[in-house]
This record gives C-alpha cells, structure tokens and sequence, in this order.
C-alpha cells in the first residue's frame, strides 16, 4: 500500500535523544554538563515570566487607586491592560522576526533591562500619558520575551524532558496569576499604587543578574530547539486555530464569571476571592501536570485538555443553579485551561514550520487573540441571553476546537476516514 504524503501522516513524537532533524547535540544542552546551572537558569526566566505577567495584570488591582492618583475615570485605568494585550498581539512577530539572530543571553538580558527602566517609569510616572507610554515599553519587551522564553528554556535540556521545561518556565506566569497579583494588590494598598511597581523593578535587577550568570552565550540557531523536530505547516495553522477558539471559548465565560456564580449559582459575595483563588491554584496544577504528562504521554497531554475546557464548561451550564458543582467545574475548567497551555507550546516545538521563535509568537499573538475574542462574545451573550448562557456557548467554542485538534491528527484529504487515527491520538502514546 502506498504511503500518504509526510503532512498526511498522524504526528510522530520525537525520540527522546536521536532521530528527526531536531536530534540534540551534546554541547547544545546545558544539562548534561552543568545540571544545576540548567535547573538555576530555568528558575530565573521562570522568575522573570512570573514578573512580567505580574506587572501586565497588576492595574486591574489597583484600579480605584492609580483613578484617585492620576485623577482619570476607572475605564482609562482598565484600558491599560487593553492597551498592554494589544501590544502584545501586534508586536510578537514581527519584533521576534527582527531580533530572531541575536544571541540569546543578549536578547533576554535586554528585553529585561527594557523591563526594569520601563517599569521604574511607571512607578515615577507623573502622568497617565505616561504610564500608558512605559506600559506599551513594557508590553513590547514582553511581546518578545514570552516568544522566545519557552524556547529557551527547552534549549537548556534535552528534548526528553521538553515538556517540564517548558512547565516549569511557563509555570512562573500562572503563579503570578496566584500570587504575584494579590501580592501587587496588597503592596499598592499599604504603599501606594507606585510601590508594587518599583519593587517589579528591584526584581528585574536581580533577574536581569541571574540570566546574564547563568544562562549560556548561544546562538539560536546552533541547538536543538531552535526549529520544529518535526516541521508540519499544516498542523501548526491548525493549533493556531485550535488555540483561538479554546482560548476564546474559556474566556467567554471567564471574563463574565463572578457575575455567573453570584447570580445564577448564589456564590455569596465575600466568597468570590477565595474562588478566585482556586481557579489560579487549579491553573498551576494543570501547568505542573501537563508538564509531567506530556514528557511521558505526549498524545493524551495533548488531547485530554482541549476536550476537558469545553466537557467542564458545558457542565457548568448544565449544573450552574448548583453552587459547590459551579465552582468545582470552574475549577476543573481552569486546571485543564492550564494544562493545554503547556501542551500547546510543546506541540509548537515539534510541529513549527521554521523557527520556533516565530512559531511561537504567533501562537502567543493567538492565544490574546482568543482572550480578547471570548470577551467580546460574553459582552454580547450576557445583556441578550444572561450569563449562564456564556457557559453553553463558551463550551460550544472550546468543543469546536477539539474538533479543530481532532481533524489536524487524523490528517489526510477532507472526507478521508480517521477513526483510527482518532484512537491513536487519544491513546497515552509514549513518544519511541
């Protein structure tokens, strides 16, 4: 029987330390030679992830604060997170195509030293036109920073262990969703809204320190991780869709939630931080999990997630008039969110058409592209068909992504039959 095409065939994972054009070399990967260095340099872009997600989301905390400082209406304060995520939509790929060839310690040390002067500024910004300024600086560096970070870190380790790596950076931007931000909330109430901002700026310093020591002076382009293992530009523009209508579907319902669980599942007020609370929790553990799975059973890490956002949002609105099971499928929805993310960007190391910098910015570019997205789609469900709708449609979404996921495994010409492809993909799958 005649072979289908390579773009036809259900994705191959990569073996863990031979085969596929993205095979390591052993002076690649600082792991074998200096464990702790690796394990060390791992944990200061982790860090650095934690400070700069940190600093995009800590307005929505200070809100009434920085309003009474700078004397401008609530929504101005809110539309610097607007302004923030747009920067980063536009700016990811086409910064990350200009600074693709720079040697990686000196691109990430810069986009962190951009961090720390940016974010000083902000934290001395006399004005709102200038805080919206050293916002958009800030944002731009992150554009970069976050499309370049998981690279990074993989090229630190051998492809083995690709999907802890990447957990265990990514981990530092759902953490500071869990602690970084309440923490900035509770500095700029003792403090000030400035407070919190110069204290981001005294940890950049020491983060900005920590990579210059500790991560290697390499060229992109000279390790493992700087091309797909297995170049497929099919499957690539069908993750890409995957991750705007996953996204789009969870933040439908996200953006709208406390609205949703106080009044439709008669969540008291007083208990929404604590919910909150354990939806980051919940995020976190699906990046830990993920990262773990994925290493040892990459196909089911992959597929498991994009179902279990729609599967638990779908049953939020089935069971929304119920208030413990509104908040444990809120939760389950948050920890499978956390987990696709992690899987997502393994999948965007293996299948990137050419560099993974690139690949992954535009995966990053999508991925607030569904934030923005499922947010405009709760803002016309809601005054129309209530808030639990935002749930049915948000799983409707979330559902059509999966079958986006789906169809990109299965492979072959539309029409072709796949079920067993299907099988394979959902099967654990331990990569050869």
């Amino acid at each position: 029987m005649t072979s289908s095409p390579s773009h036809d065939r259900p994705l191959p994972e990569p073996p863990p330390e031979a085969g596929g054009p993205g095979a390591p070399m052993e002076a690649d990967v600082l792991w074998r030679r200096r464990p702790r260095a690796a394990l060390a340099a791992l944990a200061a872009l982790s860090l650095a992830a934690f400070c700069f997600v940190t600093t995009e989301n800590l307005p929505v905390g200070l809100l009434q604060v920085i309003s009474t400082s700078l004397r401008v209406p609530l929504t101005s304060v809110g539309f610097l997170v607007t302004v923030y995520a747009a920067v980063v939509v536009v700016a990811s790929a086409p910064l990350t195509q200009l600074t693709r060839r720079l040697p990686r310690r000196a691109l990430v040390c810069s986009l962190l030293a951009v961090f720390v002067v940016a974010t000083l500024a902000s934290a001395v910004a006399p004005s709102y036109a200038w805080l919206l300024c050293a916002r958009v600086v800030t944002a731009m560096a992150q554009a970069v920073f976050w499309s370049v970070v998981a690279v990074t870190a993989v090229s630190l380790f051998g492809p083995e262990v690709r999907g802890r790596a990447v957990a265990g950076v990514l981990g530092g931007g759902s953490v500071s969703v869990v602690l970084g931000v309440p923490a900035g909330t509770w500095l700029g109430q003792q403090g000030g809204w400035r407070f919190p901002f110069l204290v981001l700026s005294c940890v950049g310093v020491v983060i900005l320190l920590a990579v210059a020591v500790l991560l290697p002076p390499y060229h992109p382009a000279s390790t493992h991780a700087a091309t797909g293992s297995y170049p497929d530009r099919r499957r690539y523009r069908m993750l890409i869709a995957t991750t705007v209508l996953v996204v789009g579907g969870y933040f439908t319902t996200y953006t709208y939630v406390t609205r949703l669980l106080t009044h439709v599942s008669g969540l008291p007020v007083h208990d929404l931080s604590a919910v909150l609370l354990a939806t980051g929790v919940a995020d976190a553990i699906g990046v830990g999990a993920s990262g773990l799975a994925f290493d040892r059973w990459p196909r089911a890490a992959g597929a498991v997630p994009v179902a279990g956002v729609g599967a638990a949002m779908l049953a939020l609105y089935a069971l929304a008039p119920h208030t413990l099971a509104a908040v444990a499928l809120q939760a389950a929805a948050s920890l499978a969110l956390g987990a696709f993310i992690i899987a997502n960007q393994n999948r965007v190391l293996i299948v990137a058409p050419g560099s993974t910098d690139v690949a992954s910015a535009w995966m990053s570019a999508s991925f607030n592209i569904g934030i923005a997205g499922g947010s405009l789609v709760g803002g016309l469900v809601v005054p129309s068909l209530g808030a639990r709708a935002t749930a049915l449609v948000g799983g409707a979404l979330a559902l059509s992504g999966f079958a986006v996921a789906a169809r990109s495994e299965l492979g072959g010409p539309p029409g072709a039959s796949g079920s067993g492809g299907l099988r394979r993909w959902l099967s654990p799958g331990r990569a050869a």
